[in-house]
């Protein structure tokens, strides 16, 4: 029996995929949030929609989207998305993300940005007053400088700590490594964080989707509501 909480994310997840319309070309999120959706949009399929094709986040996210025969497409082809739709960890009240659980954060980012109208979809339990409440912020690094970057980032005042793949060091898609990043009372000033963090030799991208997310779809006790 489905949990309480897979049934709000299967609930935003089919109300993410009505959101889509026949030609469009789309960008597919990672994560739990995001599989419920992927599984919404095939069922729309087989009902009939048709689109161009769909830009996956991550290898997860391209097999799953293969196995229900949703047409995957480039974005060297396709450069320019019509829609991207994709979960959060967090979502707070301007509609800034802290992203990367799934550790798909650098495809997800260049999906986002090269979409006219991202839609961040998730449970209420993602809505915090603060960024970095209750999740950790994933930072992607290059291998050779994982140690130098986890120095700088431990300055900015992170409790940083290397994702584990059981006992290997996890591994993107993209052949990096990611530091999550703890912060004792939440990220205060996530602009700022960005900049600093930006600005570390060695840094490939990081969870703060900031000014990203038009809008966001949440599901909970008291249903479906749409923000802002």
């Amino acid at each position: 029996m489905a949990n309480e909480t897979d049934i709000y994310k299967s609930m935003v997840g089919s109300a993410a995929a009505e959101l889509v319309e026949d030609g469009m070309v789309i960008g597919l999120g990672t994560g739990s949030t995001a599989t419920f959706m992927v599984q919404a949009l095939a069922q729309r399929l087989n009902a009939g929609l048709r689109i161009v094709g769909a830009v996956p986040t991550s290898q997860t996210t391209a097999l799953l989207a293969t196995s229900l025969n949703i047409p995957l497409v480039t974005l060297e082809a396709y450069p320019v998305l019509d829609l991207a739709l994709d979960g959060a960890d967090e979502i707070d009240p301007h509609l800034n993300l802290l992203k990367g659980a799934g550790g798909a954060i650098l495809r997800e980012k260049i999906v986002a940005t090269a979409a006219r109208r991202f839609v961040v979809i998730g449970d209420s339990s993602k809505l915090v007053p603060r960024l970095g409440t209750r999740f950790a912020l994933p930072v992607e690094v290059v291998p050779f400088a994982l140690v130098l970057v986890q120095r700088h980032l431990e300055t900015l005042g992170a409790q940083v700590q290397p994702r584990m793949h059981g006992q290997q060091l996890f591994v993107t898609d993209n052949q990096n490594h990611i530091l999550d990043c703890s912060f004792p009372d939440g990220i205060s000033d996530p602009e700022a964080l960005q900049a600093h963090i930006r600005a570390i030799v060695g840094v490939v991208e990081h969870g703060l989707f900031l000014g990203l997310a038009q809008e966001a779809l949440v599901a909970g006790p008291t249903g479906l509501r749409q923000l802002p």
